[in-house]
């Protein structure tokens, strides 16, 4: 692991890695062309066989906005993220961010995401909202997105378009209110898990539309494993949910506060 150097960086871009030595550097390089020094990148590296840790390494030695963790274990998207949430906030950054290394997500919109963050608590790069859109993808898997959010969005009563992104900002205040000890998910349903634990922690969430491009190198990691998780657990917590409002109910004759009042949706600044 880099040690973090002395700087006045807000931002942590954290950027978890698996076999995507081809990727890796290109993404990393965009990442720091479209933001300026306030910005760092933090590579989570799950022990890739194919010599990604190594590059990301080299990559750090170039440049001081850059910083490495090396993991031993694999074990999901989730605790990459997780990782990488605990080792920016260690570090004392103001906003976390998300980001694929495939080139899926766009660097190009991180100052208007980081911008948004200064008075929302999580920002969502959503495909789903008005000028959101995919690039490259086949039917069913456009299929497949947009039918899991909308079970999403019925399951657990919520207003926000595009639950299961990872282009994601969150503030690091925003950690104060989401107990990450409790998060279960390591799969893509991590992401679900962090947008519903926000909304029920009565967070201000914003969504603002991405073009998102299906990778041009390596192999998605999306699974039918991952699938049954998130139909699995979304349910769960949409029945835990309904449970609780019931009991408020009876118990205290209200009901529990809204998960859809503090989400929202809005433009592109350059739309």
């Amino acid at each position: 692991m880099s040690s973090a150097r002395s700087t006045m960086s807000t931002t942590l871009v954290i950027i978890p890695t698996y076999d995507e030595a081809e990727n890796v550097r290109p993404i990393v390089t965009r990442t720091l062309a479209a933001t300026d020094d306030s910005v760092h990148v933090l590579v989570v590296d799950d022990n890739s066989p194919d010599g990604t840790g190594d590059i990301a390494d080299a990559i750090a030695r170039e440049t001081d906005r850059v910083h490495v963790v090396h993991r031993t274990v694999k074990d999901g998207l989730g605790g990459a993220y997780l990782a990488g949430f605990a080792w920016g906030l260690e570090h004392g950054y103001d906003k976390l961010v998300e980001m694929d290394a495939d080139g899926s997500h766009h660097p190009e919109y991180l100052p208007w995401m980081i911008e948004l963050a200064d008075t929302n608590d999580l920002v969502l790069g959503s495909r789903w909202i008005a000028g959101g859109e995919v690039e490259n993808w086949p039917w069913y898997r456009e299929l497949l997105s947009r039918g899991g959010n909308l079970y999403t969005r019925l399951a657990l009563g919520i207003a926000v378009r595009d639950a299961t992104g990872g282009f994601r900002v969150f503030t690091s205040r925003a950690f104060e209110r989401i107990d990450l000890h409790g998060v279960a998910s390591k799969g893509y349903c991590f992401q679900v898990d962090l947008c519903w634990r926000a909304l029920e922690a009565g967070l201000r969430v914003v969504e603002t539309p991405i073009t998102f491009t299906e990778r041009e190198f390596g192999v998605s990691k999306m699974s039918g494993n991952i699938v049954r998780e998130s139909l699995t657990l979304v349910t769960k917590w949409g029945i835990d949910r309904r449970l609780r409002e019931a009991r408020s109910l009876v118990k205290d004759h209200r009901r529990l506060p809204s998960v859809r009042a503090n989400a929202h949706a809005v433009a592109d600044h350059a739309a």
